[in-house]
Order: structure tokens, then C-alpha cells, then sequence
């Protein structure tokens, strides 16, 4: 799968890697309308694609100050667009 390959929902490969380190508790984002993420402390190299997946409702900031960054982590919606791409326990 290339980052260009998409899934049954139009995500690319690179959007789902970004939502799978989400998930892992490796992301940051700030609190803005416009939120840039942080996976592994450092700053993602597309932005655009992160403002995606929050004005999506895909991923979130659970709280905090404007301007903060925090945590971020997935809406029931991004569980459930991830789930069916997870391998088989």
C-alpha cells in the first residue's frame, strides 16, 4: 500500500498511520481551530492532512487552553474507521 492507496473511506495510507499513532498514545495536537499534531514529540510533516482528520471529527483534543498542546486522541468515529484495518488477534 502506497501513502496515495486508499481505504474503503477515502483515507490515505499515511492519514490512517497518523490515526494508528493516535490510538498507540503517541500524538499530540494543540487546542486550535486549525490543530497541528505531534507524533513522538515531533511536529507531523503533514499538517494538512492532521486539520483533515479534526475537522472530520476523527481525532480530537480532550480539553486544555487555547493554544495548549495536549494529548490527542480518536472519536468513536475514528475507533470504528480503524477498527476493520486492524490485524487479527
Amino acid at each position: 500500500m502506497t501513502e496515495h492507496t486508499k481505504d474503503p473511506e477515502g483515507w490515505s495510507a499515511r492519514a490512517l498511520a497518523m490515526l494508528r499513532a493516535v490510538a498507540q498514545g503517541r500524538a499530540e495536537m494543540t487546542v486550535s481551530l486549525e490543530p497541528d499534531l505531534y507524533v513522538d514529540g515531533l511536529p507531523c510533516s503533514d499538517q494538512s492532512t492532521a486539520h483533515r482528520l479534526a475537522h472530520a471529527g476523527l481525532i480530537r483534543p480532550p480539553g486544555g487552553v487555547p493554544g495548549s498542546r495536549v494529548p490527542a486522541e480518536l472519536s468513536e468515529t475514528g475507533q470504528d474507521l480503524l477498527e476493520p484495518l486492524a490485524p487479527a488477534a
